[in-house]
């Protein structure tokens, strides 16, 4: 997982600074490409860049194109093997071929468009950046293209032509409890992508000395997962399994988008919950959206193996709905 870049605010940012910007975005690769499809460079009228399209090997090629791209106010289709010995260099066993999209912002990409795209990711709403490489159509969708949001994959459509750029906000773990389980999953969620935010009112639990720097709400759960909102991209996780710190958490997520949610607990303790739902006025839908209990069954004994068991299942949530 590619931590969440910040390459279309730059560019946004030179553009209005009238430097001129220029993108430049892998649309393709094929073999061992160093930087997957989607990945890009902004590169200034000024020559400065941020971010990058491969190991290094080709970026100078590129801001060499991107400049008379901007200069003549046309897109360029760029294409590069990457040779053995260059491959080496960048630390990758065997060669690879990206294919790289250079788009002028203002005469080829929209600056009102740049602005919108920049606005959803600062709203953390997924959205999709969408080329015709033949007719030069370009457009933003919330509401195509599903399985790409899922798998955070961009790339092109079978049309050979329509080119998806999937922006997908990062992935986000609102973990109500600071117990033992939350030692291990914090850190392993973090390697998966995460951002993680540990919510426990009880700061001898959500202490720095236990969780070092890590961000922790001394707060009540149902107040911080509102301080931090429930979006399509957050998965929460309930290990306290004491229904005064759980429930009122649970209650907010299932009126919300929240991808996963999982909560500690038996099949005993679980039960007892889904009743109280109910008595609440839950429907069983909603009720039937939390994995209780939680994680994928695969033996768990440690807290460790609880946490992976958990990061599993929220994977296969994420990925395969």
């Amino acid at each position: 997982m590619e931590r969440f870049d910040n390459i279309p605010e730059i560019a946004l940012d030179w553009h209005r600074a009238g430097k001129g910007a220029v993108l430049a975005t892998v649309v393709q690769t094929w073999g061992s490409a160093p930087r997957r499809v989607g990945s890009q460079l902004a590169i200034s009228g000024a020559g400065e860049i941020e971010g990058s399209v491969s190991g290094g090997c080709v970026e100078g090629a590129v801001v060499v194109e991107a400049m008379e791209a901007l200069e003549d106010g046309a897109p360029r289709m760029l294409e590069f093997g990457v040779s053995d010995g260059d491959a080496f260099a960048v630390g990758l066993a065997c060669g690879g071929t990206i294919r790289v999209l250079v788009e002028p912002v203002g005469s080829v990409m929209p600056a009102d468009m740049l602005a919108d795209l920049v606005a959803a990711r600062d709203q953390r709403t997924p959205i999709a950046y969408v080329v015709d490489t033949e007719t030069g159509a370009r457009r933003l969708t919330r509401d195509e293209f599903p399985d790409r949001f899922r798998m955070d994959r961009s790339g092109f459509e079978e049309d050979g032509t329509t080119f998806v750029a999937v922006h997908n906000p990062p992935l986000r773990m609102l973990v109500v409890g600071a117990v033992h389980i939350a030692q291990a999953l914090v850190p392993m969620a973090r390697i998966l992508g995460y951002d993680p935010v540990l919510i426990d009112p009880r700061e001898s639990f959500g202490s720095q000395a236990r969780f070092p720097g890590e961000t922790i709400l001394n707060d009540w759960p149902d107040e911080g997962v509102q301080a931090y909102g429930l979006d399509s991209r957050t998965a929460l996780v309930l290990l306290t399994h004491d229904p005064k710190l759980d429930d009122p958490a649970l209650e907010q997520a299932m009126g919300s988008d929240v991808f996963y949610i999982g909560a500690l607990g038996s099949s005993r303790t679980h039960a007892k919950r889904v009743e109280r739902l109910r008595a609440k006025g839950f429907s069983d839908d909603q009720i039937a959206r939390i994995h209780g209990p939680v994680g994928l069954d695969i033996g768990s004994a440690s807290p460790a193996e609880i946490a992976l068991s958990i990061l599993a299942e929220c994977t296969q949530v994420l990925r395969q709905g």
